[in-house]
């Protein structure tokens, strides 16, 4: 006797944009907590430094602040956008962060940090891959 398929409900792009997004989130604050057991991190937080930007000035900051922001700003507005605008901005933004991702995996001396630098490579993509590829609607459908 074999059971039922499972419910399998198709889930819209939107939704798919935002859960990749809401993933990279993830492994950047896992990625931010566990870099402060590295030896010698927290020593030079101490000292205002942050490698491998240098010494922390107010620029330094507002610049990774922007870095972080996009990221969480496009779980919501994958959501909010109209389909043509959060494609556009999924499609760069998903190159952007992947482009800066493989630059991290390349010139990071930790394997933890070189791992979650492919995880979000591979989520980063998958947002251009579905932003590229979202469904058009069918002429006269709504």
């Amino acid at each position: 006797m074999s059971l039922p398929a499972l419910e399998d409900a198709r889930i819209p792009v939107k939704i798919r944009l935002s859960a990749l997004w809401a993933s990279v989130m993830f492994c950047y604050v896992y990625g931010d907590y566990f870099e402060l057991y590295v030896p010698g991190k927290l020593q030079g937080m101490l000292h205002g430094r942050m490698e491998p930007l240098g010494a922390v000035t107010q620029a330094i900051l507002l610049g990774t602040s922007i870095m972080m922001v996009v990221p969480s700003v496009m779980i919501f507005l994958c959501l909010a956008l109209r389909p043509s605008v959060s494609r556009r901005l999924n499609m760069a933004f998903g190159l952007v962060y992947t482009a800066i991702m493989l630059l991290i995996a390349a010139t990071s001396g930790w394997i933890f940090y070189v791992f979650l630098a492919l995880v979000e490579v591979v989520l980063t993509s998958l947002v251009f891959w579905h932003a590229w590829r979202w469904p058009r609607q069918a002429i006269g459908a709504g």
